[in-house]
């Protein structure tokens, strides 16, 4: 058999499985392109069966690309949370906006309108293209081009730009006629079910017979591929304060950043141990060192806390780096207690143990001025009332000028954090580092 009779053999059993073994998934019932893009968007790096529940979640609090573009960032994250990878969030609603601005609301049709928007790559945009309006482009990630590598016994390194290029041109070649949609999803299906990465189901594939992966004995060392630098390990100290007085039943929490790594996320306080040395992956630190840092770094911030004892351990891992986490059981304390820790006098920066009741009187104030239209442009009466709230509530840190807050179960339910931070949180809440002891 030749190359043209392959191909034909592929895209014509191939289509006739996926008819018959397709999944039924949320954003497969409508042709709605919208559907499509945040589908496609929540399943870069993230399995089906996860992304299933927040896909539902997520269209029934923004079912449109207006009501998306239009929402706070802070419900868009929340509704994101635990996904990871939140620039995806991000550039979904940032993309969203522009859908709105350039093109009335209405998801384009036009291959360079969809590539240019943000956080559209070309998998997405091929994607999009095909699957909502069943146009010939292909759809290249990951998956596909494993199966391409196995079904034509590719021997290119997939890592490689060139490679996709050719994967893309095959890709394409192989789209029968008015079958786009259904062909570009029954590749990304056979990928997923079948032409797994370390364990494929040959037996059962609807094109092995012509699979000359499978015939050369190639199967499990296709696709080629260079592997990635291994992430760089981070040893971080965490702070668990526990707030007294008016802060009791409390936790301090601070908000990232505007940019960067998990921007606007909020967070237990954390600092980096000593660098490990060259080469080598830094181990943990002793305790009592481990919480004089910790105690110097929140003076440093304004905030008075002691440090009682090692409550868990926990890892957030990105693409690039992994977090190593020693979490610490901390009590805030007051101004001149002598119970502190010895803090180096650089750090020491002042602290107003009133701040907090102060804005909470100052959010009150706030909350019982009637609104005046031109304030509430773009923005409900709750939703300032929130804001102002949030913003009282909340203090500049005296270092690295972050915002600091304190937090009970309720807030979890609208600020967005990192799942790590999340799990530790909603751990405290639910008493399960009640036995650290000092």
């Amino acid at each position: 058999m030749g190359l043209m009779e392959q191909k034909q053999h592929f895209s014509v059993n191939l289509l006739d499985w996926y008819m018959i073994n397709r999944r039924d998934l949320p954003w497969r019932r409508h042709n709605n392109p919208y559907f499509t893009w945040v589908s496609e968007i929540m399943l870069q790096q993230t399995r089906v069966d996860t992304v299933i529940p927040y896909f539902n979640r997520f269209i029934a609090n923004f079912p449109t690309v207006q009501a998306l573009a239009e929402a706070a960032e802070e419900d868009v994250l929340k509704n994101w949370e635990g996904l990871g990878y939140y620039s995806r969030a991000r550039n979904l609603q940032a993309a969203a906006q522009q859908v709105m601005e350039l093109h009335g609301g209405e998801m384009p049709q036009d291959k360079q309108a969809v590539f240019a928007l943000k956080g559209v790559g070309p998998y997405t945009a091929g994607a999009i293209l095909s699957i909502a309006f069943n146009q010939p482009q292909p759809a290249v990630d990951g998956n596909v081009m494993r199966v391409l590598s196995r079904y034509f016994l590719i021997d290119e390194d997939i890592m490689k730009g060139s490679t996709r290029v050719l994967m893309e041109e095959l890709a394409g070649e192989l789209i029968p006629e008015g079958r786009a949609r259904d062909f570009n999803q029954a590749l990304m299906e056979l990928g997923a079910l079948v032409c797994t990465p370390k364990a494929p189901h040959c037996l059962t594939c609807p094109v092995m017979e012509q699979c000359s992966g499978r015939i050369a004995g190639r199967e499990l060392t296709l696709p080629v591929k260079t592997k990635a630098k291994p992430p760089r390990p981070e040893q971080r100290l965490v702070a668990l304060v526990e707030g007294r007085g008016e802060h009791r039943g409390q936790v301090l929490v601070r908000q990232r950043p505007a940019t960067g790594l998990l921007a606007r996320m909020w967070e237990l306080p954390h600092v980096l141990a000593a660098p490990a040395a060259a080469g080598k992956a830094a181990g943990p630190l002793a305790d009592e060192p481990a919480m004089a840092l910790l105690a110097g770094s929140l003076w440093a911030e304004g905030f008075a806390a002691r440090p009682e004892g090692l409550a868990t351990h926990a890892e957030h891992v990105f693409s690039h780096i992994v977090w190593n986490l020693q979490v610490y059981k901390c009590t805030e304390q007051d101004q001149g207690s002598e119970e502190l820790p010895l803090i180096a006098a650089e750090a020491r920066a002042a602290y107003d143990p009133d701040a907090q009741a102060a804005a909470k009187e100052t959010a009150a104030s706030m909350l019982e001025v009637t609104p005046t239209a031109s304030d509430l442009v773009g923005e409900s009466v709750t939703e300032a009332a929130d804001t102002a709230y949030n913003s009282a509530l909340s203090q500049t840190g005296k270092g690295d000028g972050l915002i600091y807050r304190w937090v009970g179960p309720k807030d979890m339910e609208k600020l967005a954090f990192p799942n790590v931070f999340l799990k530790l949180l909603s751990s405290y809440f639910a008493g399960a580092y009640d036995e650290v002891k000092e």
